[in-house]
């Protein structure tokens, strides 16, 4: 092979590597052994979002970090997917874990992000779902029954997401 050759192999291959790498991710159902959580979360703006408040509505948690490459991809399309929701029925809660909310805070104003931040900044939160992996999302029904974990980076502008949070009863 030529330098030529092992080049262009290389570059391909990055290609290639990189593309799989987008939004790439492991849905499983959210054990039925597991009690159903009892959860109440305040965010930065100070408004709490908590199971009996959400009652009703189709959730949609977010567990990311700012020093996590696929969690800062995922979120803009986060943002576009909440946009499109209609907030009667669909709420989209970020948590930012192990970091200090100000720069969370400043990671989502530098993106022109509205989607609420709660932060976690001990991970707490995160120990309590069970979260050990970065970006996590967690799926919860109009019960406040956690249906879903989606474990790795998720393209939420693509026709699947859609239809997970439209299954949601």
């Amino acid at each position: 092979m030529t330098p030529k050759q092992l080049h262009l192999w290389v570059w391909i291959s990055t290609l290639l590597w990189s593309g799989l790498a987008f939004a790439q991710y492991e849905k499983t159902p959210w054990p039925e052994s597991a009690k159903k959580l009892q959860w109440s979360f305040k965010d930065t703006q100070s408004q709490v979002w908590s199971l009996e408040s959400l009652r009703g509505k189709k959730v949609v948690i977010n567990f990311w970090a700012t020093w996590c490459a696929p969690c800062k991809e995922e979120l803009p399309t986060l943002q576009i997917f909440s946009d499109l929701q209609d907030p009667m029925q669909t709420a989209v809660i970020t948590i930012n874990v192990k970091e200090h909310p100000s720069r969370a805070l400043r990671f989502m104003q530098s993106q022109n992000m509205t989607l609420p931040l709660v932060p976690d900044p001990k991970g707490d939160l995160a120990q309590k779902f069970g979260v050990k992996v970065f970006p996590t999302s967690l799926l919860v029904d109009k019960t406040g029954q956690i249906k879903w974990r989606i474990v790795g980076e998720v393209d939420w502008t693509s026709t699947e997401p859609q239809l997970w949070v439209n299954s949601l009863r």
